[in-house]
């Protein structure tokens, strides 16, 4: 078992350095720290572990602050200051933000925070810890593990399991599918219709936010896919990161099934501490505000990932108080039947349009291109009604789009078992898949959450 970690380790961080050995040593500093901390968060002087608990929360923003949001809160000074007359010129940092950063940060500090609500004890081996903060699957894009799921896995000395693996290469093949086929191609669409917006029909633009919306799902269920499926040829079980999203009957379920480990992470130590919503409606409202406007500012240092985060939260807000939030918590869409109902598909079509409009402001590359994208959609469709008469060019998406939702449509009832009944058939749609994949492949490729 040491060994095998300790090969872990040394992978994991030579999957990391690939991209940047510089910030090695970054990731290696926040591993020691939280490790450290682990130890005298655990102390049973509770006063003394309320201190390093917060010192350990104190380091771990600082950290993640520092390279992600200090130029953002240096310009935002600078103009603030500037409507008072007064000019300044901030020093700001020219450096790349460290691949990850979010999600290993994250997963020290839910650590510490679990050492102090006595639901993990701090361990001795500080290559185990390593592990659990570096797996390389994990490291650059989450799932956001917890503590008390992972480590145990990594302290056991695992073997190999035909069934285990066979599971996680149907997951690698489908993300593989999701992300090279279908995200990619659709991202030559999303850039051409975003960079050029204000030359396109209102038709173009709606099509142009649609596509995103699968774009960015199947890029990043596609990532986290491969993540899983990965780690299950090492014997390892990660946390669900998409339960098909995009089938939700509203915005309470669809943060059920979207970036689940994110979601919960958000709930477990920032939203329940906060009080949840055991303290009333008004206090539910603002921290279910808290909640969702952290969400958007983890994703971005810009007013547009936070406009999403409060779109959002303006869309669940109305579940909360009349008490539906929670109506659709672990039934599927159409349970035991082929084809939804009427009423579920009006329900999941609501849902989707109102997360297409709110995906506009996260895919813009500011709160101005946002609006002005939206205004330039709404107003042309106004003046220009009888465009929808006619198919623009951008209609292709859907060549991409309609595959996706059909192979979602099929697994819809468990994210990982994704086979067939008859091996034969599988294996056909196994050589399929892997056929596109190999001659859609592109050279110049990335995840988009490796930005975050």
């Amino acid at each position: 078992m040491r060994l095998q970690n300790l090969l872990l380790l040394i992978a994991s961080y030579f999957f990391y350095g690939w991209w940047s050995y510089k910030f090695l040593c970054l990731l290696a500093l926040s591993t020691f720290l939280d490790y450290c901390y682990g130890f005298w968060v655990a102390s049973p002087n509770r006063r003394k572990s309320k201190i390093f608990l917060w010192l350990s929360i104190i380091n771990n923003l600082g950290i993640l602050g520092i390279f992600k949001y200090y130029n953002f809160f240096a310009t935002q000074f600078q103009s603030g200051f500037g409507l008072l007359g007064i000019h300044i010129d901030p020093v700001l940092l020219h450096v790349a933000l460290p691949i990850g950063i979010s999600f290993y940060t994250f997963h020290g500090m839910s650590y510490v925070f679990d050492i102090y609500r006595n639901k993990q004890k701090p361990i001795s081996s500080f290559i185990d810890y390593s592990v659990f903060v570096s797996f390389f699957p994990l490291l650059v894009a989450g799932p956001i593990e917890r503590a008390n799921h992972l480590l145990p896995q990594v302290q056991v000395k695992r073997t190999f399991s035909y069934t285990q693996a066979i599971e996680g290469c149907r997951l690698i093949i489908w993300g593989m599918f999701k992300k090279v086929v279908i995200a990619d191609n659709l991202a030559g669409y999303v850039n051409d219709i975003f960079g050029g917006y204000q030359d396109r029909n209102g038709f173009t633009l709606i099509i142009g936010a649609i596509a995103f919306s699968f774009q960015i799902y199947g890029d990043f269920s596609g990532y986290s896919d491969i993540a899983i499926g990965t780690a299950k040829l090492f014997g390892f079980e990660l946390l669900s990161n998409f339960r098909f999203p995009y089938f939700s009957r509203d915005i309470a379920e669809f943060w059920r099934r979207w970036h689940i480990s994110l979601s919960s992470w958000f709930r477990d130590y920032l939203y329940i501490p906060l009080g949840g919503s055991k303290d009333g409606k008004i206090k539910a409202v603002r921290n279910t505000f808290i909640i969702f406007l952290v969400s958007g500012f983890w994703h971005g240092a810009s007013w547009n990932f936070i406009a999403w985060g409060a779109i959002h939260a303006c869309g669940f807000l109305p579940l909360l108080l009349m008490n539906r939030n929670r109506k659709f918590v672990t039934d599927v869409v159409a349970a035991g039947r082929k084809f939804p109902s009427l009423r579920e598909t009006g329900q999941m079509l609501l849902t989707f349009t109102f997360v297409t409009f709110a995906w506009v402001f996260f895919r813009a590359a500011d709160m101005m291109t946002a609006v002005g994208y939206l205004s330039h959609m709404v107003g042309d469709i106004i003046r220009h009604p009888g465009q929808f008469t006619h198919l623009p060019g951008s209609y292709k998406v859907f060549r991409f789009i309609i595959p996706l939702l059909i192979g979602d449509w099929w697994f819809r009832h468990n994210e990982r078992k994704l086979n067939f009944s008859n091996p034969v058939v599988e294996t056909i749609i196994a050589w399929i898949l892997i056929f596109f994949i190999v001659f859609s492949f592109q050279q110049e490729s990335t995840f988009i959450y490796f930005q975050f």
